[in-house]
């Protein structure tokens, strides 16, 4: 709102002078009540929608690999467009209408202009959508914590500090998970899979199988086993890739 509030009446401002300059027979209050009403509309009643479908379908999702992030993201979009064009353009014309009466003018007429405000409102909903989408980008940036360089593997009575980048997978060996390095060494700890995903999901780490996590930084192929699982390889490790985990396999193969 801190962003919108200030932009709304600058844009408000701007518009109502240019119609009065441009229909100088129109009474000078009624510019002011259609870019009011216009404003007024979006921000009380039409500025949620962007907000919610950006929530549900991120640009990020467009760009993250296969056609099927990409279909929900147009169609969350084209729906969220509508709907904000919608509401948008009903919240206006009833507010005009009332302003219309108590400025006992002339019924306000909408004309019937609803694909010109839609094409109008498709370049406001895009910016929306942008700006809650950096948002969102800057909050989670601001959250995050710094990134370790290294992991401590508990293998025993001592202290393995790995770092992340020598770390090829870890898989699960009954009570315990074992870890992958890239030097050949294989340590154990008392762990469980699941608990150790929490710990490393947000530096990159996939889970590929039930009883696979692997570092999407250490993939160096895929291919495809056939009946939808594929196996990665990890230098000169290969792990199994379950068609159980389809976005791990869009993140494997997403480049970076």
């Amino acid at each position: 709102m801190l962003i919108v509030a200030p932009v709304a009446l600058v844009v408000v401002t701007v518009n109502a002078l240019t119609h009065l300059a441009d229909l100088p027979r129109l009474a000078a209050w009624e510019p002011w009540v259609w870019e009011a009403t216009s404003a007024a509309a979006i921000v009380l009643f039409a500025l949620w929608i962007p907000w919610l479908t950006t929530a549900a379908a991120s640009p990020e999702e467009a760009v993250a690999g296969g056609w099927r992030p990409k279909l929900r993201f147009a169609l969350v979009h084209l729906a969220g467009l509508l709907a904000y064009s919608g509401l948008h353009v009903t919240a206006f014309v009833w507010m005009r209408k009332a302003a219309y009466a108590l400025m006992q003018a002339p019924a306000y007429e909408f004309g019937g202009r609803f694909v010109y405000e839609l094409r109008k409102d498709l370049i406001s909903y895009a910016v929306f959508v942008g700006v809650f989408w950096l948002l969102a980008i800057l909050r989670r940036r601001r959250d995050e914590p710094l990134r370790p360089v290294s992991f401590d593997i508990r293998d025993g009575g001592r202290i393995i500090r790995a770092p992340l980048s020598q770390i090829v997978a870890v898989s699960s060996a009954g009570n315990y998970v074992e870890f992958w390095l890239a030097d050949g060494r294989r340590p154990l700890m008392r762990a469980t899979l699941a608990a150790i995903e929490v710990e490393l999901e947000r530096f990159g780490f996939v889970r590929a199988h039930r009883s696979w996590l692997v570092n999407a930084g250490a993939v160096t192929g895929l291919r495809p086993d056939g009946s939808g699982d594929w196996t990665v390889e990890l230098g000169a490790l290969e792990a199994p890739v379950s068609r159980r985990y389809p976005q791990a396999l869009e993140r494997l193969r997403a480049p970076g």
